[in-house]
């Protein structure tokens, strides 16, 4: 790894030139707080986006929703999943929701063309326009208004700030990092709910308490172990076949529980080694933030020799022109200083 004393700087070479050169601050920590290894300043406050979803997922289990409802393995990852709207994503979606008693109609994240490229193009090739449930946080969204069924709170406006499910999920995020949060930054997240400013260590700590839970009341202790169950017992729905998540999660056989955020966000729980991991690539790109994720990983062991041979092209990417030819590389440079 890089000096602890600097960013992680992530480069991107094109021929024999570093063309790039991305820094990204990284936290990993353990359930207390500890803060294990770190690079850049791991002080300031980010936008977790969907990299914190697994954290947010908690109030899904620990309502008692997922039970009420039956949910299993696959819905409960899709409610931490940025999906790419792959066939079986909406197809578990849609069941989902029907077994609510609700449709795509009720999720309020905005619709957008699937992520997954031969669903969007048979969507075009038919004529028709994608909708909310192809949005990659549709999964999410469902997971909140299970809840809110669950608890007998309206459906209608569940992102608002003020909702019981936003006000249920502030707790959750106050009480999973430490931070006091009624001061916090925040802004709106690209699928409507709010976001709030959480320090990068503190993020890290979070998911460190999701991967070592023993701390933690019994009931969210349960919730945290059922979440990071189902992320690694069905990566595929947590993202998709092309994302860096999945595949790292396929390769180590649950190990790790993977997730990526919008803006160079990468969270990780490493449940046998009791850690958490944040890392923001400071100017949003989430290429960068693959690749210093994929670097401690393989640094603490969780990638082990022949996974990261498996894994090669993830763990450093090749440059790819349009011809297909591979004209340079993205890698952790050999300096840490930016």
């Amino acid at each position: 790894m890089a000096d602890p004393s600097a960013a992680l700087i992530v480069e991107v070479t094109r021929g024999k030139l570093v063309e790039s050169r991305h820094a990204c601050a990284a936290a990993i920590t353990d359930a207390e707080g500890g803060v294990v290894g770190h690079w850049g300043d791991i002080a300031q406050p980010i936008y977790g986006r969907s990299a914190i979803k697994p954290l947010l997922a908690l109030a899904l289990v620990e309502t008692g929703a997922a039970e009420a409802f039956g949910l299993g393995d696959a819905e409960i990852a899709l409610a931490c999943a940025s999906h790419d709207a792959e066939p079986r994503h909406i197809a578990t979606l849609l069941a989902w929701l029907s077994r609510v008693g609700l449709t795509v109609g009720d999720l309020e994240c905005g619709p957008h063309l699937p992520l997954h490229e031969p669903s969007a193009w048979a969507l075009i090739r038919e004529g028709r326009e994608p909708d909310a449930g192809c949005n990659n946080c549709s999964g999410k969204h469902a997971g909140m208004l299970t809840t809110a069924v669950h608890m007998g709170e309206p459906t209608r406006g569940y992102i608002r700030f003020e909702h019981p499910v936003q006000r249920r999920l502030l707790g959750i995020l106050e009480e999973m990092t430490g931070q006091a949060l009624a001061d916090a930054p925040r802004g709106i997240d690209g699928c409507g709910i709010p976001t709030i400013g959480i320090a990068v260590s503190s993020t890290a700590t979070a998911m460190a308490r999701m991967a070592d839970p023993a701390a933690l009341p019994p009931v969210r202790a349960a919730a945290a172990r059922r979440v990071l169950a189902a992320m690694m017992a069905e990566p595929g729905m947590v993202g998709g076949a092309r994302q860096f998540g999945t595949q790292v999660m396929q390769a180590t056989g649950g190990r790790v529980a993977l997730k990526a955020g919008a803006e160079g966000v990468f969270a990780a729980a490493i449940p046998h080694r009791g850690l958490g991991v944040c890392v923001k690539a400071l100017d949003g790109a989430g290429r960068a933030a693959e690749v210093a994720m994929g670097d401690i990983l393989v640094d603490l062991g969780v990638i082990e020799a022949d996974e990261r041979e498996k894994l090669a092209k993830r763990l450093s990417p090749p440059v790819v022109n349009r011809a297909g030819l591979e004209v340079g590389q993205i890698r952790i440079a050999a300096d840490a200083a930016f």
